[in-house]
């Protein structure tokens, strides 16, 4: 990770929604990404005395992402990630992605294929327990 401790401008944000995900975890998941959907660290706060990291923001698929460990003496407490899917809108290059994601450790949740919308798209969980989607236009 790059190193944050000597003073710089904030990197810039990318895109207008973010996701922002607490994981137990933050710097493991963090490098997991990088393995898994070829995240790159933009900026990351160093692990406390415990290991935990407050900030971690990544480029994933041109947004950014950004991470926290759960802080719960702060009123933040870990929960387990439900209710939700991060989804990778690709190109002609899904099967590269999902392979990479496999490969790195990802459980198929939902065999990538052609859905009844005409994309192909697929569902991974990585293993901090984020659910993962791949939708890609169909190849003509």
């Amino acid at each position: 990770m790059p190193d944050s401790t000597a003073p710089t401008a904030a990197p810039p944000v990318l895109g207008g929604l973010i996701a922002y995900l607490q994981v137990d975890g933050a710097s493991k998941a963090a490098e997991f990404y990088t393995r898994a959907f070829g995240a790159e660290t933009a900026f990351a706060i160093p692990p406390d005395e415990q290991g935990r990291t407050m900030h971690i923001h990544l480029y994933v698929n041109g947004s950014s992402m950004m991470l926290c460990d759960a802080y719960p003496e702060h009123g933040h407490p870990h929960e387990k990630a439900q209710g939700y899917t991060m989804q990778l809108i690709l190109g002609d290059n899904i099967d590269t992605w999902w392979k990479r994601a496999v490969d790195a450790g990802c459980e198929v949740v939902v065999p990538l294929d052609v859905m009844f919308w005409g994309d192909r798209w697929g569902q991974l969980r990585d293993p901090f327990g984020v659910s993962w989607a791949m939708n890609a236009p169909v190849k003509k």
